[in-house]
């Protein structure tokens, strides 16, 4: 049996007390407690739900276990120290349920009662944090978290709209940097709870309102940093699908760098901080002026330059352009040399044009010769030609008239009248060809070959 360590005495009541009961100072009874639970509980394995896990840049880590299985919930702070969390191969996520082994002591610093873990295992994983991956795997499934459908951040705003607690100090960081970066920015607070069974009603609400009053370029959403639970209504189906569908770009910048929401993952931007989504929606106004004055000047540099080049053609042109007495001296002589070259011309086209008649007359001299005998041999053939061409017309209307005759011969009536056929005309010398013109006693006239006969019809007989 393991004897109790000894603990401080308590001091003796002052003298003339009714009773005489120790008093203890708060670091003695700190300290008899401590050895105590030491002596008590000397190492311990508990199983519990992580919430609030942070790491110091010291690398202590502090964090707590909970237990929500139980007939009320039950919570533990727990400490971990650098050499204890360097030799974990894991990395702890809120929503876990992990397996810490060690001992427990008191803070005296707040009279808290703490474990001291000494190492940590995953046990499995906790409920919400189960349901945050099922939600998360469903969504993305969807195309909720695709790239191509997140909207562009504009660049330079000229309105930001934050949707966060009025109380929440995420707001005063939000604009205590847009303050700081561009001071000329409007900004519209469209306020919600982030943190509660009622914040992810008004969260959605905000969101559609900002969404349909349209009056800002760019959304934050954003709150501090807290534990799972506490973030959880930024794992609400409701705001993320709201997030989604708001036509406004939004930027959620919401706990720490570590802290991931469902939000995050929908988000057009998402930002570790609210201070750094500020800065992400934000540029710096000194920056934005530095680039407007360094466009400034390389304008300046340009309009110099391209005046400086109008310069040199101008002195150029001035060099080229001589004094007006020295321009209409050498206008005069110009004009009196065009006078001698005017007087002289008649004179000069004369004779040119009798040497272009000398030599004319000698050329027709030499080929008028030549020309005479061919212009002869060409007027013989010619003759001939012609001679040759008139009598072929002849000859074709020789043969055609003798065509001619031939036809008309053929086509004479007194040939008809030749082979016994004869004409008949009535009494009016009307050509009878048709019986039914006739009848006894009507007076024909027949002619003939060699003559006429005066005849009367004395019967008539029709052919069928």
């Amino acid at each position: 049996m393991i004897d109790p360590p000894a603990v401080p005495r308590p001091t003796t009541a002052p003298t003339g007390l009714r009773a005489a009961r120790p008093v203890w100072s708060v670091a003695a009874l700190l300290n008899a407690v401590a050895d105590a639970l030491q002596a008590r509980f000397a190492a311990v394995v508990v199983q519990g739900e992580l919430s609030g896990f942070s790491r110091a840049p010291s690398g202590h880590c502090y964090f707590s276990l909970k237990d929500d299985r139980a007939l009320e919930p039950a919570l533990v702070r727990c400490a971990m120290f650098r050499r204890a969390a360097a030799m974990m191969d894991f990395q702890p996520r809120d929503g876990q349920l992990v397996e810490v082994r060690g001992r427990l002591a008191v803070y005296n610093a707040r009279g808290d009662l703490q474990l001291v873990a000494e190492a940590m295992r995953p046990a499995g994983q906790g409920a919400l944090y189960e349901q945050f991956l099922r939600l998360k795997a469903r969504l993305e499934a969807e195309g909720l978290f695709d790239p191509a459908v997140k909207r562009p951040v504009p660049r330079h705003p000229q309105a930001v709209g934050v949707v966060t607690s009025l109380k929440a100090a995420a707001l005063r960081d939000v604009l205590t940097a847009l303050e700081r970066r561009a001071p000329h920015l409007r900004v519209v607070v469209y306020p919600a709870s982030v943190q509660g069974a009622e914040a992810p009603g008004e969260l959605v609400r905000a969101l559609r309102q900002a969404d349909a009053r349209a009056e800002v370029d760019t959304l934050i959403l954003c709150r501090g940093g807290g534990s799972l639970e506490d973030l959880w209504a930024f794992n609400d189906e409701a705001v993320v699908r709201a997030i989604a569908a708001c036509r406004l770009p939004v930027v959620v910048g919401v706990g720490h760098e570590t802290d991931f929401t469902i939000a995050d993952f929908v988000a057009d931007l998402r930002a570790p901080t609210p201070t750094a989504a500020a800065e992400l929606v934000a540029p710096q106004r000194d920056d934005c002026l530095d680039r407007l004055q360094a466009l400034h000047d390389a304008m300046q540099r340009c309009v110099q330059r391209r005046l400086e080049r109008e310069e040199q053609r101008l002195d150029h042109a001035a060099l080229r352009l001589a004094r007006p007495a020295q321009v209409l001296a050498r206008m005069h002589r110009e004009i009196d040399r065009l006078q001698q070259a005017l007087a002289a011309a008649p004179g000069q086209r004369l004779q040119l044009a009798r040497q272009r008649e000398l030599h004319l007359a000698d050329r027709l001299a030499r080929s008028a010769g030549v020309q005479l005998q061919g212009q002869a041999g060409r007027l013989q053939a010619l003759a001939a030609r012609l001679q040759r061409a008139s009598q072929l017309p002849q000859r074709a209307q020789a043969a055609r008239l003798d065509l001619l005759a031939a036809r008309l011969e053929s086509a004479n009536p007194e040939r008809v009248l030749q082979r016994g056929y004869a004409l008949l005309t009535d009494a009016q010398g009307q050509a009878v060809s048709r019986v039914a013109a006739l009848g006894p006693g009507d007076t024909l006239h027949a002619v003939l070959a060699d003559g006429r006969v005066r005849a009367q019809v004395l019967d008539t007989e029709r052919r069928d």
